[in-house]
């Protein structure tokens, strides 16, 4: 059962990010990935399978229903614009924009030990359903510069997570949400933890 405190957790949205297919250099190799995003002014429509005009490169890990959209914590940025910079990748100096993480939504005021599989985020026009975290790969590690990179996502718990879209609509940076509980059995850290490992090996 949900405790009384978690009806009341809110948050807001601070920007909105879509991304489209690029090419990406992956250890040596020429792949293609939409993980850098830039942000949209106005509002954006909100479709089951996420943002118009956003794009997925590789649909088995990234996007349809349970994965529409992906959500990261804006209080993240700045710590990994740290670590990024104690492992040498000096050329990055500049401040972590939202999106560089490839997310689509960067939101403030609720992390991922608070928030749980099942839980929704009400916007009020939109509603959002909490499906899983973000589990990292090698184009994470390139694109952040430093090869332990998707180790330090499992680790730290700073991953961020996917969103199904429960009910569209259009969506508004600025906005805030409430978040209605699930059955709140597992968090996204802890699920995170549960399913990350086997991947870092």
């Amino acid at each position: 059962m949900a405790s009384s405190s978690a009806a009341v957790l809110s948050g807001q949205l601070l920007a909105i990010q879509t991304g489209q297919v690029r090419p990406l250099m992956v250890g040596g190799r020429k792949l293609v990935s939409a993980i850098g995003k830039t942000t949209v002014s106005g509002p954006i429509e909100v479709g089951v399978l996420g943002l118009a005009g956003d794009e997925q490169a590789d649909l088995s890990v990234h996007g349809g229903l349970s994965k529409a959209l992906y959500a990261l914590p804006s209080e993240h940025l700045p710590w990994w614009q740290a670590q990024r910079q104690a492992q040498g990748a000096t050329m990055f100096e500049e401040p972590l924009a939202p999106g560089y993480l490839g997310e689509n939504l960067s939101l403030q005021g609720l992390l991922e030990q608070d928030l749980f599989i099942g839980d929704r985020l009400d916007f009020g026009n939109v509603v959002f359903r909490v499906t899983q975290p973000r589990e990292p790969c090698g184009k994470f590690n390139a694109v952040m510069g430093y090869a332990g990179a998707a180790k330090d996502m499992v680790q730290s718990g700073r991953c961020g997570f996917y969103l199904a879209v429960e009910q569209t609509g259009r969506l508004q940076a600025g906005a805030s949400f409430q978040i209605i509980p699930g059955q709140r059995s597992v968090s996204v850290t802890e699920a995170l933890q549960h399913k990350a490992w086997k991947h870092l090996r």
